[in-house]
């Protein structure tokens, strides 16, 4: 339908007073709807979702993809007594709006307002917390185990992408699953492969008769008997399983999931709510766990999203008639990821060695203009982390110089792999964080807040973080130059306007600058809150209320320990800023420094971070003033302290 005649007809739905939405206050309510109903709630449901989205911005071609999968599944399944794990949680925003948030959906993203995926404390219909891939089988396999030794007679279902079946997790919870023969249901939502109708269909029907009630039930009786028939009993009974088994692999791509002793169903039609309710019910009855494979298209029913499933993945604030983004006032910085994307290719133009990795993101971190230039060094290996960095460490041992781009929070999926596969073996691996700091809308299982306190004090990896994007250029080079491992975490969002550099020249290691000098106290500030605080001391001189000097560190580690012992014999009080948790963060390294050089005997400290505490939602903005990790926050902080 075209976006144009997609709003008239909700105009004319809302104008002849036909709403099923409005009149659901619990989720219950949708298995008593029509057919008719349950199609007419998923329009409303899709309106809601673009809506909203285009004003708080959020996952909207993954939400509306899954609309009519979610219908069906409400109107089959009680979620006041089934639960359901949606990995990742991009596609939950349906589900959220028929579990008793619709009037709340309008505070999606936003500070104090509903999150962008499940979480445990927000409603009891979100049985599991997520955020990162490939999760929802393993913690749903937990919960079926956990209602078997409870006695309990609820189903658990897990919905999984095919993007996220690309993660090792994924089979790891396939493979105990299938060992522990639970009654336990995993949905396999599919936006990607492409599977010809007539086989599809042929598919979709061999697997529902196959698997039906009614054939279960005979499948046991006809075992039981033939394991009676003297001598020949067995041999025929393993006869026709294997007539069953490659009758079933040879249609459909089912033999995979079979393999793992999962009975498996489909492919269904993700977008035919009928079908998929018949199909749900007669599941409802089996035993063991069943796997079902849905086919749905992301987007769908809103045509921008049909058309760029991309770039509607996660998107920012947009027209909802046209899909186009709303123009946003100001300077058109660069992003430092544009910035790190444009280095990288540069660097790489000169330097053949240099090869780039990342795991699913090739948009998200910078990386699409690498992968079209240079298609031959290039590599995407899915959402596989921890695999990124090992194959990352083994072309390194062949003389290759791999720069793994990925984000703060999903390098938190390869601690092992970096201490056992980078640094033990001291290896030119370059890992570029993206997203590191406060991200903004999609909250505390992305924030970047970690990284500092989890890699510095691994044994040969070097720590930097840019206080702008020329920095972020040169730190680029530095790491590539550097003969072991080497790490540099940078921001969300635009830069703050440096002049960008033609020709790139690396940092020396350890090395930080003094960006203001001053003579009441000093200011030791990191990566992104570098600028505020040189912005907080310059308003603070302005007044002339102090004079302070500022120290953009640049590395945490190794600390620019001989200028940090030459500063602090100037200044007496010295104010710490990251933007990291401060347990094991950029402060802890500089205390630890000036305890083991015994520097701290007269200084007095004080350090600003993140607090022992996860960070919700909201803007980065919002978010930062929260903290007290602004400019006004580091000013007023300044003020209390070197008054004092």
């Amino acid at each position: 339908m075209p976006v144009a005649a997609f709003f008239i007809y909700l105009i004319e739905m809302s104008d002849n007073n036909i709403s099923v939405l409005s009149t659901l206050d619990s989720p219950s309510q949708v298995r008593d709807l029509t057919p008719e109903q349950l199609e007419a709630l998923a329009s409303e449901v899709r309106e809601m979702i673009i809506r909203v989205v285009s004003k708080n911005g959020g996952h909207l071609a993954p939400s509306l993809g899954v609309v009519d999968l979610t219908v069906a599944l409400m109107k089959v399944f009680d979620f006041e007594h089934d639960q359901i794990v949606w990995d990742v949680g991009h596609q939950a925003y349906a589900y959220k709006i028929l579990t008793g948030r619709r009037k709340m959906f309008h505070t999606l993203r936003k500070l104090e307002g509903i999150s962008g995926f499940p979480k445990i404390d927000e409603s009891p219909f979100d049985h599991f917390g997520v955020g990162h891939s490939s999760t929802s089988i393993s913690a749903g396999l937990g919960m079926v185990v956990a209602r078997d030794i409870l006695k309990k007679n609820n189903k658990v279902l897990a919905v999984i992408g095919d993007g996220s079946m690309t993660a090792g997790l994924a089979y790891e919870g396939l493979n105990q699953s299938g060992d522990l023969d639970r009654d336990f249901i995993v949905i396999l939502n599919d936006n990607e492969m492409s599977i010809s109708r007539n086989v599809g269909a042929l598919s979709s029907f061999l697997s529902r008769k196959l698997s039906s009630k009614w054939m279960v039930r005979f499948k046991k009786e006809l075992e039981s008997w033939m394991r009676h028939i003297p001598r020949i009993g067995d041999e025929l009974l393993n006869y026709a399983r294997k007539s069953e088994e490659s009758l079933k692999g040879f249609f459909t791509p089912g033999i995979l999931f079979e393999a793992f002793k999962f009975n498996y169903i489909g492919p269904v039609d993700g977008h035919n709510i009928k079908s998929m309710i018949q199909v749900f019910n007669q599941l409802k009855g089996l035993e063991g766990p069943v796997l079902v494979h849905v086919l749905t298209k992301k987007g769908k029913g809103y045509k921008p999203a049909e058309e760029n499933p991309t770039y509607f993945h996660g998107v920012g604030c947009f027209e909802p008639e046209t899909g186009l983004a709303k123009k946003v006032q100001g300077k058109c910085l660069p992003t430092y990821t544009d910035v790190f994307g444009k280095t990288l290719c540069s660097l790489a133009e000169r330097d053949e060695k240099i090869v780039a990795i990342t795991a699913a993101m090739p948009e998200g971190t910078g990386l699409s203009r690498f992968a079209e230039q240079f298609s031959d060094r290039f590599f995407d290996v899915g959402i596989c982390e921890q695999h990124a960095v090992t194959f990352a460490a083994g072309m390194a041992v062949k003389g290759f110089k791999p720069v793994v781009a990925v984000y703060s929070t999903f390098l938190q999926r390869s601690y092992d792999q970096v201490i056992h596969d980078v640094c033990l073996q001291n290896l030119p691996v370059t890992l570029c964080l993206d997203r590191g700091g406060i991200v903004g809308e999609d909250g505390a299982t992305h924030h970047g807040l970690f990284d500092f306190s989890f890699l510095r004090h691994i044994p040969n990896m070097i720590c930097m973080a840019p206080k702008d994007e020329a920095e972020l250029q040169s730190m680029l080079l530095t790491g590539i130059n550097h003969p072991g491992p080497a790490s540099i975490r940078y921001p969300r969002g635009v830069g703050v306007g440096s002049v960008l550099k033609d020709d790139v020249l690396p940092i020396a290691m350890g090395e930080g600058e003094l960006v203001k000098d001053g003579d009441q106290g000093l200011i030791m500030a990191i990566g992104s809150r570098v600028y505020p605080a040189l912005e907080a001391a310059l308003e603070l001189e302005k007044e002339k209320t102090l004079s302070l000097a500022v120290f953009n560190a640049r590395f945490v580690k190794p600390v620019p320990g001989e200028m940090i012992r030459d500063l602090v014999k100037r200044f007496k009080r010295v104010l710490m800023v990251e933007e990291n948790v401060l347990a094991g963060g950029f402060s802890s390294a500089v205390l630890e420094f000036l305890t083991d050089h015994d520097l701290v005997s007269g200084l007095i400290i004080k350090r600003m971070g993140i607090p022992d505490t996860f960070v919700e939602h909201g803007t980065q903005k919002e978010l930062r003033q929260m903290l007290g990790m602004c400019k006004g926050g580091i000013k007023n902080t300044s003020i209390e302290f070197f008054r004092s």
